[in-house]
């Protein structure tokens, strides 16, 4: 299996940032990314995340499609809990033929409390809600006509007006962090999103689930099997560090905030001195090490596509711009 490199952008940024502005930065972002020969670019979602201005990841990624000619594109992750299946369906079908067949649908649960609060839909609700939305997406985009009723979501009789450029529609990777959710990947996904914070002595073990449920379903492991990263390139592994290290920081106590490591086991928490958390987490170095590193990735869990988030709020754009410019430079020519 070929290794591959996406670009995740920061769609987040600190209050008083100019949007403009950095819209103009992601779309050179991603110019920079794809002449530099990254296959992927991917944007998360959420909501009501003030003081963080967003932007939301659809219409944002709907803009960068001429900048990302050839790349395959997609949310990572929508909350589809909190969403409507059948305009998940309709918009992923527009998404397909904008991007000439290479959108992927990312779907997780969510965890912001205050998010569930706001679309009225009960937590405890999660899992059935996007068990059945996946299951309904699917058919809206392989029956002409779909007759369905289920405990959230009924279609009497209708069907979409457009169909997706691939028979069966997108690919639905599905984020998951914890055991029963890697194994409704494998059991409903065609691709298990691994996210940014496990360390990968846990995902050894993680690994080994995620393929034995795919054993157990018939399932081969898919031909993209990938991983989020955090990943800064530098000259040197200090001058990576001082640079890398206030924005990352920054952006897990948001994280911690928001409570997404309230079900991590106490070795896998966010309040860990950096340079312990950032061990076997986050790929930070000079472009040699950065090599190394996704080669071991690759050997040791078998992934094989590395999305990659390389910046964080308040990490200045051309540092951005030179981290991605070392990795096409000087460690995408090497991988495997």
């Amino acid at each position: 299996m070929q290794i591959k490199l996406g670009l995740f952008l920061l769609n987040q940024f600190q209050p008083g940032d100019n949007m403009d502005l950095k819209l103009k930065e992601m779309i050179e972002q991603v110019r920079r990314a794809r002449l530099n020969g990254f296959r992927s670019l991917w944007a998360g979602q959420h909501f009501l995340t003030k003081p963080l201005q967003m932007f939301q990841s659809l219409p944002l990624l709907s803009r960068l499609i001429p900048e990302a000619e050839g790349m395959m594109i997609g949310p990572n992750i929508l909350i589809l809990p909190l969403l409507n299946p059948v305009e998940v369906a309709e918009e992923s079908v527009t998404m397909d033929h904008l991007t000439g067949g290479r959108y992927v649908l990312g779907v997780g649960l969510g965890y912001r409390d205050e998010e569930f609060l706001i679309f009225n839909v009960s937590k405890s609700e999660r899992v059935g809600r996007m068990k059945e939305s996946i299951e309904l997406i699917r058919k809206l985009w392989t029956e002409d006509i779909v007759n369905y009723t289920g405990e959230y979501f009924r279609v009497p009789g209708l069907g979409l007006g457009a169909r997706p450029v691939r028979k069966n529609g997108p690919p639905i990777w599905i984020g998951a962090s914890v055991d029963p959710a890697i194994k409704r990947a494998a059991q409903i996904g065609d691709a298990w999103l691994i996210t940014f914070y496990p360390s990968i002595s846990w995902l050894t073990e993680q690994m080994k689930l995620y393929q034995s449920a795919l054993q157990e379903v018939g399932k081969p492991m898919p031909e993209d099997v990938p991983i989020l990263r955090e990943c800064y390139v530098s000259t040197d592994y200090q001058s990576a560090l001082d640079a890398a290290r206030p924005a990352i920081e920054t952006k897990y106590a948001s994280y911690a905030s928001w409570g997404q490591d309230r079900f991590l086991p106490d070795k896998e928490k966010f309040d860990q001195p950096f340079e312990k958390f950032m061990k076997d987490r986050f790929i930070i170095g000079d472009p040699a090490f950065v090599r190394d590193e996704i080669q071991r990735y690759y050997d040791v869990l078998g992934v094989n596509h590395f999305i990659l988030r390389m910046q964080w709020p308040g990490l200045d754009q051309e540092m951005v711009l030179k981290s991605i410019d070392l990795l096409g430079e000087k460690v995408i020519p090497h991988l495997s």
